[in-house]
This record gives structure tokens, sequence and C-alpha cells, in this order.
């Protein structure tokens, strides 16, 4: 049986596995691939892939930034070519963002630098303990994710 102190002992080891992957990420390992155009980039994939319509206030949403900022985001991504605004066609008034050809190929770009980096990160590892590790984390940010 697991004890109080063993739960609260492994709770703080996550919370500093969480404070170390993120400080790692500031300075070396997906640092490059942080830019702000490609978190929008990710949560207009995201909304394609789910069958939605991303726009300036669902990225804003998604990054839990206010509306101006994901205005500017936005148009950081427009300019490097990345993604293009479009009308909605069933409401003009509404404008919807689609990644261009540009930014799905930066998009896989990134999904083949991020698998990557993962892959260097759990070379040691067996397949099990990969698929284990891959189950649970997206378990654990989905909830963490909710909050």
């Amino acid at each position: 049986m697991i004890s109080r102190v063993d739960v609260e002992t492994h709770l703080a080891a996550v919370e500093q596995a969480l404070i170390a992957m993120r400080r790692s990420q500031s300075r070396r390992a997906l640092a490059e691939l942080a830019v702000p155009a490609f978190e929008v980039l990710d949560v207009i994939e995201a909304a394609e892939r789910s069958g939605s319509q991303a726009t300036v206030s669902g990225v804003a949403a998604a990054l839990h930034v206010d509306q101006p900022r994901a205005s500017k985001l936005v148009t950081s991504a427009v300019d490097a070519g990345l993604v293009a605004r479009v009308a909605d066609k069933a409401d003009g008034r509404r404008v919807l963002l689609v990644r261009t050809p540009r930014g799905r190929a930066t998009s896989a770009d990134l999904h083949r630098a991020r698998q990557a980096a993962c892959a260097a990160a759990m070379a040691d590892w067996s397949d099990e303990e990969r698929v284990v590790f891959a189950g649970l984390l997206t378990r654990f940010v989905a909830v963490f994710g909710a909050r």
C-alpha cells in the first residue's frame, strides 16, 4: 500500500520535473521551436483536426492571452507567411485563420523536430516504457490543462 508520504513525495517529484522541463525548454531543447508564430500554427492545426474553425478569439483562449496579444501573435504569423486570414463564407463579418502551404510545411517540420527531441530524450527507454509514458503524459496533460 502506498502511504501518504509516498504520494506527497511523488507529487513533489512531478512538480519539480515540470519546473525542470519548462526551464530546459526555455534554454535549450525546444526553445528554438517555441516561436510565438509556431504557437499560432499549433492552435490552428488543432482546430483543423477537431473540425472547428480557427479565429483570433480561439487563439486567445488556447494560448491563455488577451485578445490584443492574440491579434499581435496572429499578425506575426500572417507576416511570416504561415497563416492567412479569410472571410467566413457563412458570416462575412467573421475572419477565420488558415495555415498557408508554407504554414503546413512549417507545422510538419515542427512535428519532426519535436519528435526527434523526444526520441533523443527517450533513446535508452524500452518500447513499453515509451508507450506507458505517452499514455500517462497524455492523460496528465488532458486533466492538468483543463484546470
